[in-house]
């Protein structure tokens, strides 16, 4: 009877190893190719392959996101951000917005939630109707300030009875910016630094009409011990 019951036991856990390794590749293509279509939804046509270059923003108060550059050529066109709030009325909420290189909202959309289906659950295109403008998100410049609904003093209209789930949205909109926004300033000062140090090794030296080079510093002293301090 014992030998029986652990044959059986075998048995069923041999056939579940062998159905999880067939379907565990199926299924991880699915969710590849849901986050390849979720990001291709959010940004201008690109060419590159952006879950190949992703990295990692902090987004503020501890968070951090993975942010997939949109390339065309060797030009950033965008970033697609996987963002989230757990505020929503049944939690968690997962989106994937995208920006332009102008800070504008291209699109985005809702990847994971669990609100109330023809309530909260209107998120996925409430908020980017563009024949309402009090609500639609599309096209905003969130470097003019963040999102907030307009219970809350903001500019943008609530879903009709979900304004929790409309104000969780719009903190997982601005949880990206503050990510995307973070990656500009840190290009842009890397992009300065890199501008300075090419300037300054140009005007680094002089040449003198005989082809010798002379250094903008030496110049310098010589010049001071020629004149008179001003102070």
């Amino acid at each position: 009877m014992f030998l029986s019951l652990s044959l059986i036991c075998l048995t069923v856990a041999v056939l579940l190893a062998q159905v999880n390794k067939m379907t565990a590749k199926p299924i991880a293509d699915a969710k590849a190719m849901k986050l390849q279509n979720a990001i291709s939804e959010v940004v201008p046509e690109f060419d590159n392959d952006p879950t190949a270059e992703a990295f990692v923003m902090p987004a503020g108060q501890g968070d951090s996101l993975l942010v997939y550059p949109a390339k065309k050529g060797d030009e950033i066109v965008g970033y697609a951000l996987n963002s989230f709030s757990n505020n929503g009325f049944s939690g968690n909420i997962q989106i994937m917005v995208g920006f332009d290189m102008e800070h504008r909202i291209v699109n985005y959309s809702v990847l994971q939630h669990a609100e109330t289906p023809g309530l909260g659950s209107k998120m996925s295109e409430w908020f980017r109707d563009a024949a309402k403008p009090s609500q639609s998100i599309i096209g905003r410049d969130l470097s003019k300030g963040a999102l907030a609904v307009s219970n809350d003093g903001g500019d943008v209209d609530a879903i009709t009875a979900s304004t929790i789930t409309s104000r969780a949205f719009l903190e997982a909109i601005n949880r990206a910016y503050a990510a995307y926004s973070g990656n500009m300033d840190a290009t842009s000062g890397a992009t300065q630094s890199e501008s300075d140090t090419t300037g300054t090794t140009q005007s680094g030296s002089v040449t003198n009409g005989s082809g010798e080079t002379n250094d903008n510093d030496e110049q310098d002293i010589t010049s001071q011990e020629g004149g008179n301090d001003n102070e």
